[in-house]
Formats: C-alpha cells, structure tokens, sequence
C-alpha cells in the first residue's frame, strides 16, 4: 500500500506467464490493437497515437518531452512535487527553456498564477503540469489548466502516471495534448509500461520539428512504424510480449468492472481509510478539495520515529508504506489505495497495522473506534 507498484492480480500474473509469441506474430498484432483501443477507452480518447511504450512511466515522460520539445522551445513547467521537477529536468535536457510556476508541495496549482507566468512569457509553447502529484497526493484541476493553455496557443503536457484508472482522466475533454502514465498503479499491471496519448496538434508539432528527436528508441516517427496498423508493422524493437500480456489482462478487469465503477471504488476506500485515521487524530497533508482518492499523504504525529513505524508495519504485518520524498521527508507516510490494493480488506489491514504500530511508538490510539469509524463508510 504504498505509492506504487500496487497488488498485481493473479490473472494478471497468469496471463504473462502464458507462450512468449514473436513481436510480429499476427497473434500478437490482434491483441496490440486491442490494447490500443483499450488505452482509448481508458484514456477517454479518439487520439489515433495511443499506445504503450515499452519502459516505464518516467519513459512514457521523456517520449512526450523529447518529441515536443526543440531547441530553445520555452516550457511552462508547473512544480508542486517531485515529479513536476523531473518535467523541468526533462525539459532541459530536450534543449528547451524551462519557466517554473512553483507551487507549496501538497497545494494544487493555481490556475490565476500559471496564468500570469504565461502573460510575462508570450513565447511559450508548452505548458506541462502533473495531475496526480505522487510526492504529496495532491490533485490538479486539468480541465482549467488545459484551457488556460489553450487560449495562450499552448500545447500541454500532463503526468497521469498516479491518476489513470483512479480519477476522472478526460483527454478529449480537457484537449490535453500529451498524456503518460504507467502500468504499475491504478491499473494493477507490473511495473514496465507506460501508457501515452497524443492529439493531432501534438503530431503537427512533431512533424514540423526542424531537428531530430534526441532519443531514437523513443522517436514517435520511428515508434509509431511499429504500433500503427495490422499487419502493416515495421520491425523497431522486440517489444515486452508477457509484460502487453499483463496489460491487456489488467484492461480486461478493468473493463469488466467499468471504469465508472472502478473510480468510484476508489474514493469509497479513501473515505473509509480517511475517517478510520482521522478518529485516531491523524491528519491529512493535502485539504480535501484537491486530495487524490488512490495516494494518501498522512502527517506523522510529532515525536514518532515515521521510519521505525514503516518497519514495524512491514515486519510484524507485510505491510507496505511509502515515505515522504525531498521536503516531505521524514514528514509524511504515503499510502496507496491503487487497483486490486484499493480494496476493503486492506482499508482495515492499514487501520489496524498503523494503531499496533503507533500504540508501540507511544502514540495512543483506538484501533476499535477507528475500525468502527471506517465501518461506517464501508456499509453505507
């Protein structure tokens, strides 16, 4: 239950452990396309460049930067975390320059600021910004900032790594330009893949692009050979066969719950660990209004050792939590309600884990009251 990789189901496992088929086998080119057209689904998107890279989520970032991005491009980079300064690092290294909107970490971007970095800097060209920050659990309003791009002829970039399948992601909706996220949290996936989706304006830029992309494994020109069309592929990489077959199982599940259903199971599990750790006087980092329903950011009580207290959780009750990261460090546990994880069963395991584990650091708390208090919000 920490920040990620969350539970991975046992269908999931199976599936990868099926025959490895060649990465041009026609077999295997029917179920690229379905898991194409389930990252649509997913994704909220018509976008026609949607597929999974095959790395990680932080791959699926530099795919983005490195195609969108050119020599001396100015970059509007939002930072309310981590991640958002590993787009400025991103952003750097593609030859851009990167304009920062800093923001308190556990804050969501104000929209009314981003707006007057964008007023001071007409040149700009894209404005990137994390909707789920996984440093703090802080959640932002995508919908505002996309059109508040839009309306400066900004292209946009956002980081759905921690948000997809958890929260409303609505590409079309919003007219995000360039989206990744990964396959190792809400989706319940492994670790490996990073989900990406491109609009028509994002590809217009990439055409338009008078250098080569920086990366060639990552080169949407060449990339995209591989992905588009059955049957019509060109070889460019031997692609993660058993990890697309985890992916396309975990999009089964995901599909056969619904994805409505899914979202809304997510916050149902937040409201229920919430209340449970709010009745034994623990606080939240992030207000209400924007906290992220699948990434919980808990104040550690004055005086208890946070480190000792994460032993103690994965010792004495295999459980997993995540630590604050830079500022938050020593601050802060991070605990993931992601996929499979966000489930009743583990509301409870954490309640009762984090009281033991309290109670034993001389931090009194009612383990009986906060079950109690979950319960309630479970049966309602």
């Amino acid at each position: 239950m920490g920040p990620g990789p969350s539970d991975v189901s046992a269908r999931v496992l199976g599936a990868m452990a099926r025959p490895t088929l060649g990465h041009l086998d026609p077999d295997f080119q029917r179920m690229m396309e379905e898991v194409k057209e389930g990252l649509k689904d997913l994704f909220q998107t018509k976008n026609r460049l949607t597929f999974p890279v095959s790395a990680p989520g932080s791959a699926g970032m530099e795919t983005c930067f490195l195609n969108l991005v050119e020599e001396g491009d100015t970059v509007i980079v939002v930072r309310n975390g981590v991640f958002g300064d590993r787009m400025r690092e991103n952003v750097v290294r593609a030859g851009g320059i990167a304009v920062l909107v800093d923001v308190e970490w556990g804050k969501a971007p104000d929209v009314a600021v981003i707006e007057t970095v964008l007023n001071a800097n007409p040149e700009a060209k894209i404005v990137a910004f994390v909707h789920a920050e996984t440093s703090t659990g802080a959640l932002a309003d995508a919908a505002a900032i996309c059109a508040l791009a839009q309306k400066h002829n900004c292209l946009t970039i956002m980081d759905a790594v921690t948000s997809l399948g958890g929260v409303p992601v609505l590409i079309d909706e919003w007219g995000v330009d360039a989206v990744y996220s990964g396959s190792q949290k809400c989706l319940s996936c492994t670790p490996g893949l990073s989900p990406v989706s491109l609009s028509e304006k994002a590809l217009d830029k990439i055409k338009a692009r008078k250098t080569p992309v920086r990366s060639w494994f990552l080169d949407l020109s060449l990339v995209m050979n591989y992905w588009n069309g059955e049957g019509g592929r060109s070889y460019h990489h031997t692609a993660p066969v058993n990890a697309l077959y985890g992916l396309h199982e975990s999009l089964v599940i995901l599909f056969e719950e619904g994805l409505g259903s899914a979202i809304a199971r997510h916050k149902h599990m937040h409201e229920a660990l919430v209340a449970g750790l709010e009745s034994m006087g623990l606080k939240f980092l992030v207000d209400k209004s924007c906290r992220l329903p699948q990434l919980n950011a808990v104040v550690v009580p004055e005086g208890v050792d946070e480190a000792s207290v994460r032993a103690h959780l994965l010792k004495a009750h295999s459980l997993e939590i995540g630590a604050g990261l830079g500022p938050m460090a020593g601050n802060v546990w991070r605990i993931g309600l992601m996929g499979a994880s966000a489930r009743r069963e583990n509301v409870e395991l954490c309640i009762t884990a984090l009281a033991d584990a309290l109670n034993r650091h001389q931090y009194k708390t009612d383990v009986t009251g906060a079950l109690k208090a979950a319960h309630q919000v479970l049966d309602a």
